[in-house]
């Protein structure tokens, strides 16, 4: 099968994904090929540095193709500017890291007034390139015996019929099941020590924001292998 290169939660941490971009594109240059390059979604939020993150990807930066999963944090992102409202929820889950990237004028307690300015303000602070990024963004991808996506599928659903809402947001009953779901499901989205690896899923979300540990995972005929900052 094809290498693919999956790159978990990124979450506004601008200066390890530089890391991680550069042993990536060491490890394809070592090991050659026509390598694919996944990463699982939620580029934003909770870290510094959620506008620096999605400049670097919205152009590939990896020795190899590259396909951009979407987060539930972009669907918050994308929510607040469809409408505002939808701010609080936004904040409470790191929204106002990503304002504050984007130079978008926040204050410590937010009106509904202040959450309407700060949508226009947002809006108007993407780029084209941005917007064209996030609207690009795919919920799922499969790959040989692998099925990427960023939190999960419900069991009892085919791979193929799975809601943008499980894909997005599942948990617990996601992550409880120990069903055969036809293809190994790499995801990220809940934050655990290490890479956690099951009969059944892989995931590689490591807490990038507050553990300094963003966790690649490198696919191939040969199985599985993890690289790390």
């Amino acid at each position: 099968m094809t290498r693919v290169y999956a790159i978990g939660d990124i979450h506004g941490r601008l200066d390890l994904l530089e890391r991680m971009i550069a042993r990536v594109n060491t490890d394809i240059k070592e090991h050659g090929g026509d390598p694919l390059v996944v990463t699982l979604g939620d580029y934003i939020d909770r870290g510094p540095n959620s506008r620096g993150v999605l400049d670097r990807l919205l152009s590939n930066p990896f020795g190899g193709r590259y396909v951009a999963l979407k987060g539930n944090h972009e669907a918050l992102l994308e929510s607040f500017l469809d409408d505002p409202s939808a701010g609080a929820d936004w904040w409470r889950l790191g929204g106002a890291d990503t304002l504050r990237s984007f130079g978008v004028d926040i204050k410590p307690r937010m009106t509904r007034r202040a959450f309407a300015r700060a949508s226009v303000q947002l809006r108007e602070a993407l780029s084209q390139q941005h917007t064209g990024f996030l609207g690009s963004l795919k919920t799922s991808l499969p790959v040989g015996r692998y099925f990427f996506c960023h939190a999960g599928v419900k069991p009892g659903v085919a791979l193929e019929s799975q809601s943008d809402e499980d894909l997005l947001w599942i948990r617990d009953e996601f992550l409880g099941s120990q069903a055969d779901f036809g293809k190994i499901v790499v995801h990220g989205h809940t934050p655990t020590e290490k890479p956690e690896v099951l009969a059944n899923r892989i995931n590689i979300d490591t807490g990038a924001y507050f553990s300094e540990r963003l966790t690649c995972a490198v696919l191939d005929e040969n199985g599985h292998r993890f690289i790390s900052t």
